[in-house]
């Protein structure tokens, strides 16, 4: 039997801390309803948000959906044009752009995506307001949270829900409806027609509108969404940023509209905390920046309400600059911001460039195994299939020529029509007279040419094989 050693504890006392529990349990946030022109404009942009998204998927063109990704065809139908996978290297670019207008927006004003556009913010507040006008404002809220269950708070708690699962439903189903047809989506689903991977998606997105925007929330900001991590390494002390002014707030306390709260030693900041009530992430935005804060001045909206109110300069919150604050000149035009807009501006052109330039017809040359033959004509003779991709919205007919080796006969088709969004393959044959091969590799090119636009065209490299030349 092993004899324990004994153990004694010679850590001072005062240097002793009790255990902290590193994960709180989460506080629910109850916002308080507001009034202002930052209100207002979220509003608008939500609106036109909105407008765009459940709108353009009922928009028709030339007899289909206006926007439609056709996965199981690989089509991809923006208005007027026709996208293949060949093109995703532009969805790669717009990627990029957006990338960098992130960046350059973050630099020049902070975290206003977040506040404005991001669909999780919008959503929130949408949910939000479902919450006002079913349980009431902030102070209904939390005090129905408190009582006992009874008719009335469970009629109010379905009505709550019902409204959040019907914008869930109907956003889930927007977005299913970008890949199948909006128009035969619907009545599929309500019959029970719908295919199976359909169904399964529009319960996805459903779930995840419903979760992230009526229970998860704040929590999705702060501690899902990565932006929330690397945006600060893009701020410098001339980004605009929503803050309150020190300087003039404090000392903060109570007062009477008309005291002179001057001679007392305040502030402008009577402590009221409405900008900590209207907060969709719940924090003080007087304790500094935090990461929590998403851009969206909901503070400002009822800080200004309040200075107003009490007939004090409005601006009491605010965005403003680091620099500011400190009582120093903002920079807007500063290196790092010239260079994301520089960068920006170059990309967008190149990007735009690519669009215009981008070929309605796909050619790919696939050679035959056998690498020659002799005809009965003594001719050597090479076998390749043309495969010709008609990106354009209407019939066309096209003319092929082969190019790059004097005496080459071309056998087969000179012309074939396309039908729109049509993939069709073409098995030529190539010959010429052993005597005529400068070398047994020989570098020719395939052309295709519209028959009425020389603006669609393209061609592809190939070669031909012949004996070893002596």
């Amino acid at each position: 039997m092993s004899a324990q050693i004994p153990v004694k504890d010679v850590t001072p006392a005062q240097a002793r801390v009790e255990a902290v529990d590193l994960y709180a349990n989460r506080e629910k946030i109850y916002t308080r309803a507001f009034t202002g022109i930052f209100r207002n404009l979220r509003m608008l942009g939500g609106a036109a948000l909105f407008l765009l998204y459940f709108g353009t998927v009922w928009l028709n063109w030339n007899g289909r959906q206006a926007v439609w990704w056709n996965l199981p065809e690989r089509k991809f139908y923006i208005f007027g044009s026709t996208y293949w996978p060949q093109d995703f290297v532009l969805l790669s670019w717009l990627l990029i752009i957006c990338a960098f207008g992130l960046f350059f927006i973050t630099v020049f004003a902070g975290r206003v995506w977040c506040g404005y556009t991001c669909p999780q913010s919008v959503f929130t507040w949408v949910f939000m307001w479902a919450e006002k006008v079913t349980e009431g404002d902030r102070n209904q809220r939390m005090k129905l949270d408190k009582s006992p269950m009874s008719g009335q708070k469970l009629l109010r708690k379905i009505a709550k829900h019902s409204i959040w699962i019907g914008v869930s439903v109907a956003t889930a189903i927007t977005f299913v409806g970008y890949f199948t047809p909006i128009r035969a989506l619907i009545p599929e689903l309500f019959t029970l027609e719908a295919s199976g991977w359909a169904a399964f998606w529009v319960g996805f997105f459903t779930l995840a509108t419903y979760g992230n925007a009526g229970w998860l929330r704040e929590q999705v900001c702060i501690y899902m969404c990565p932006y929330a991590r690397f945006q600060s390494v893009m701020f410098d002390q001339d980004t605009l940023i929503v803050s309150y002014d020190p300087r003039r707030g404090e000392q903060r306390g109570p007062r009477k509209r008309d005291a002179d709260y001057k001679a007392e030693g305040l502030g402008d900041c009577i402590d009221c905390k409405m900008c900590v009530q209207v907060c969709p992430t719940g924090i003080d935005i007087r304790d500094g920046l935090q990461i929590e804060c998403i851009g969206c001045a909901a503070c400002i909206d009822a800080c200004d309400n309040i200075m107003e109110k009490m007939n004090y300069p409005k601006g009491l919150i605010s965005y403003t600059t680091e620099h500011n604050l400190s009582g120093q000149k903002t920079h807007l035009a500063r290196p790092r911001l010239i260079g994301y807009a520089l960068a920006l501006l170059a990309m967008m052109g190149l990007f735009a460039w690519a669009v215009a330039e981008r070929s309605l017809v796909e050619l790919d040359v696939i050679k035959d195994r056998v690498l020659y033959r002799e005809n009965e004509e003594g001719r050597i003779e090479n076998v390749y299939t043309l495969k010709i991709m008609n990106k354009a919205q209407r019939n066309v007919t096209y003319l092929i020529e082969v190019a790059g080796l004097d005496g080459l006969v071309y056998e087969g088709k000179r012309e074939i029509t396309a039908q729109a969004g049509e993939v069709l393959s073409l098995p030529i044959e190539l010959s010429i007279e052993p005597e005529k091969l400068p070398s047994s590799t020989n570098e020719i090119m395939f052309r295709i040419q519209s028959v009425d636009d020389a603006n669609i065209n393209n061609d592809a490299d190939s070669r031909f094989i012949g004996p070893s030349v002596r």
